[in-house]
């Protein structure tokens, strides 16, 4: 089954560029668009996609607030890839922080693109992990604030855990920690699965914010 998309943007020559690069893929079909962040709750609804390309600046309901709405109110949500001009945007950080799942630069090349779509929908590796490193670095704070301080003593990570997260945090996928600490796939996935429920997060990218933002690993 292909990887379904849909595209929001304010901009329809985006949209177009995004729908000819995503549609040439045999692995990927864009099922829809919508122009703002205000339509996306009723067609994530009607068309259940796997993953939603949404701009991060719109005009009525930017991308950081539809993806809040889509996480709260949207039973199984889709993957949430943000579209940025810029990537060291505080607008991306607090979209990250908000629950999406990575973001991709307007700017990026075809092949860029498509990776990003893949990565995001399996959801076993980080995308630009040096760049969620560095926007932690420009928007969160030094040692991490105290709120995600006592959420992170609170999971009580195992050590195994703990080095599990560190090399997330790097953007290393499962089979690539795997090989690092020479354990097999299915080993990683639970240590991968066990820090997601400690920490609450609904994916690998919310773990990883949540470590930099505890101060559990530092920026840079």
């Amino acid at each position: 089954m292909p990887v379904t998309v849909l595209l929001v943007d304010d901009e329809p020559l985006v949209r177009a560029g995004l729908r000819a690069v995503l549609d040439a893929q045999p692995d990927i079909e864009v099922v829809g668009e919508a122009a703002d962040g205000a339509a996306v709750i009723p067609l994530v609804r009607s068309l259940r996609p796997d993953v939603v390309a949404m701009d991060v600046r719109m005009p009525l309901l930017d991308g950081i607030e539809a993806t809040r709405a889509v996480l709260r109110t949207v039973e199984d949500p889709p993957k949430i890839l943000v579209v940025t001009t810029f990537e060291n945007d505080e607008y991306v950080y607090a979209a990250l922080r908000a629950g999406a799942d990575g973001f991709l630069l307007k700017r990026a090349r075809p092949a860029e693109i498509v990776n990003a779509v893949r990565l995001v929908a399996e959801g076993e590796s980080l995308l630009f992990p040096a760049s969620v490193r560095q926007l932690a670095a420009e928007h969160g704070e030094a040692g991490g604030n105290r709120e995600a301080r006592a959420a992170m003593e609170r999971a009580q990570l195992t050590e195994r855990e703990a080095e599990v997260l560190r090399l997330m945090t790097r953007g290393l996928s499962n089979a690539e920690i795997a090989a690092r600490m020479v354990v097999g796939t299915e080993t990683v996935k639970s240590h991968v699965s066990a820090v997601l429920a400690k920490l609450g997060a609904r994916d690998r990218t919310q773990a990883v914010i949540a470590a930099y933002e505890s101060g559990f690993v530092a920026p840079g």
